[in-house]
């Protein structure tokens, strides 16, 4: 997962940012609601985890701007000290898929992210077969088919290509599918999931008339689309 922490407390942010690495997620941390906020513009995320008591801005309400402004549906979990049940069924009433309260213990914590985030996804998600006809993605053997005929594509390709159809109707932010398949410490220049995606698009032709459209989205990063017959007219 790509998880964005909000939480004030350097030695908070610390050892929660190192638990989530250390179990194979990326991890970006911020101090302050203005720091979120600015990177929600052009970042995209899979969970967010946010503490209640902020500088500025509580969590709350970063909790309702996410939801209400930034109309984001991915999964929102709290971890704060604040432990009183009003507090709690206000943040789950205003749209917070969990709420730990601190001091949170690692395994359980990990656990319970990965099962919000889970119930959050298509049923197909981990899935060792992709597919959304006419094309088809068998990961444990890279293969990629369109309509039962192989296409050629490089590992970082297929990989990109998988990713995007995982996230079908998602918008994802360069920075997101450049640590989705090349790593988070990978240096490689952001040019180079521009370069990929038109690969990708090329090569498997997601064109209209085969039911996809793969457009950019400016100075942030690309959707695929599912058609449907209207759609495909137009």
């Amino acid at each position: 997962m790509r998880i964005a922490l909000l939480e004030d407390d350097p030695v908070q942010a610390t050892t929660l940012s190192a638990w989530l690495r250390d179990a194979g997620h990326d991890v970006h941390t911020y101090a302050s609601a203005r720091d979120l906020k600015r990177d929600v513009g052009r970042e995209s995320f899979d969970v967010f985890l946010l503490d209640w008591i902020l500088p500025e801005q509580s969590g709350e309400e970063v909790l309702h701007w996410l939801r209400e402004q930034r109309s984001e549906s991915v999964p929102i979990i709290f971890i704060t000290a604040r432990k009183e049940e009003e507090d709690i069924v206000s943040a789950l009433s205003a749209g917070a898929d969990d709420y730990m309260v601190k001091p949170v213990r690692r395994a359980e914590m990990i656990s319970r992210i990965t099962a919000v985030w889970r119930r959050s996804q298509p049923r197909n998600r981990e899935q060792d077969v992709v597919e959304h006809p006419p094309y088809r993605f068998e990961v444990n053997t890279h293969r990629a088919l369109r309509n039962g005929e192989k296409i050629e594509l490089t590992e970082k390709e297929f990989n990109l290509a998988v990713f995007l159809f995982r996230n079908l109707g998602r918008l994802l932010s360069r920075g997101h599918l450049l640590e989705a398949v090349w790593g988070r410490n990978a240096s490689v220049a952001t040019r180079t999931v521009d370069t990929h995606v038109s690969r990708v698009r090329s090569k498997l032709e997601l064109r209209p008339e085969n039911g996809f459209r793969l457009t950019p989205a400016y100075n942030y990063g690309y959707r695929l689309e599912s058609l449907s017959a209207d759609d495909e007219k137009s």
